[in-house]
């Protein structure tokens, strides 16, 4: 492929690393890549493709801009207010690299139009804000055969995976369930969260279509923002999840999503097999939790996964042990007695629990949220 003296002097600090090369550029202008959702998390991955080459790009979103989306999604500005996000982006996007062709889809995706959008592009970004539509997009890269890289942002927490790489666990081996919790509307979100999330699900992009390093395919980073600490959870696929998928993939149809019942999603992490996640996917109601308290107090040890901040705002009669330290501190837990997880969600407690049972404890063990 050639590039024109111009556009390759533009790349050229990045085709000067062995790693990458011109022929990866090449693989980057050669490549095809959807982004889901041009909020948060949707507009610095579409500024750093667009900036490192990517050469076509589709844009779907069918929201427009807020005031208050500008203090993170830093591509627009006070002027673009009412506008709509895709095409705004898009004008915004060709403007910084007139090298690169976009496709703007002013819609929502949806079980009706996934299949006609999808086809045709080599991956998909999920940068959306609800669980449908990442249930969706999943099953339906499922049923293309793309790799799907993922992102998501609550107050000072960020996620990244990639799902549906080289036959690796989906979206729904990680979350079975489409439970969904506190937005980023009702909850809040640091305006740096998504640059930082969305820097790092970019970065998967480049390295899986230039075909480099270690892509995060049945692995799940969570980041922190205020203590810069990362931690990476390891989980596998689970054939209950992909069971009725590949069936829906031999009809062309996609699974119907209920809408979010509880909060969060509970993500299902590795085991010995898809039995034993099951075994072990165990929640206590915190009704029932009192009332275990009232009658047995000794018997019961209650570990706050949360962070310190968290714990500190509004403490609880447990110990407090984050759940990037929780690794580190398993071997203390008492062998003697019930060990019940908790945090406000669900959602780290739930991660809690299975790396216990992970960690080879017999004893009996729980996950609980605030109710």
């Amino acid at each position: 492929m050639n590039f024109e003296p111009q556009e390759r002097k533009r790349y050229s600090r990045q085709i000067v690393m062995p790693e990458l090369g011109l022929s990866g550029q090449e693989k980057l202008k050669n490549a095809r890549v959807l982004v889901v959702g041009a909020g948060g998390l949707g507009c610095p991955v579409l500024q750093y493709l667009t900036a490192a080459g990517v050469g076509h790009i589709g844009i779907v979103d069918d929201d427009r801009v807020a005031l208050t989306n500008l203090h993170r999604q830093i591509l627009y500005g006070p002027e673009d207010v009412g506008l709509g996000k895709a095409i705004t982006a898009k004008e915004k996007l060709e403007k910084q690299n007139p090298y690169v062709t976009f496709e703007v889809f002013e819609e929502r995706i949806t079980q009706k139009n996934a299949y006609y959008i999808l086809p045709g592009y080599d991956l998909v970004v999920d940068g959306s804000d609800n669980f449908p539509t990442r249930y969706t997009l999943s099953d339906a890269s499922y049923k293309v055969g793309i790799p799907m890289v993922f992102g998501s942002i609550l107050r000072f927490e960020g996620q990244v995976s990639v799902f549906n790489y080289q036959g690796g666990p989906t979206y729904r081996c990680l979350f079975p369930d489409a439970s969904e919790g506190d937005s980023c509307a009702e909850a809040g979100v640091l305006g740096i969260l998504p640059g930082i999330i969305g820097s790092l699900m970019a970065n998967e992009v480049v390295k899986i279509i230039c075909e480099m390093g270690e892509v995060l395919s049945g692995q799940l980073l969570i980041y922190n923002a205020l203590n810069n600490s990362t931690h990476t959870f390891q989980f596998k696929k689970d054939p209950a999840q992909l069971q009725p998928m590949e069936s829906q993939a031999k009809t062309g149809q996609l699974a119907e999503v209920s809408e979010p019942k509880e909060a969060y999603s509970q993500p299902i992490l590795a085991s010995q097999d898809a039995q034993e996640s099951h075994r072990f996917e165990t929640q206590i109601p915190f009704h029932t939790y009192e009332e275990r308290l009232a009658s047995n107090a000794e018997q019961l040890y209650l570990v706050d996964v949360r962070e310190e901040y968290e714990f500190e705002e509004d403490p609880i009669n447990g110990i407090n042990i984050p759940l990037p330290d929780l690794p580190q501190s398993l071997t203390t837990m008492p062998a003697d007695k019930t060990i019940v997880f908790y945090c406000r969600s669900g959602r780290r407690s739930q991660m809690a629990q299975k790396l216990l049972q992970q960690n080879g404890y017999q004893g009996e063990s729980y996950w609980m949220k605030e109710e």
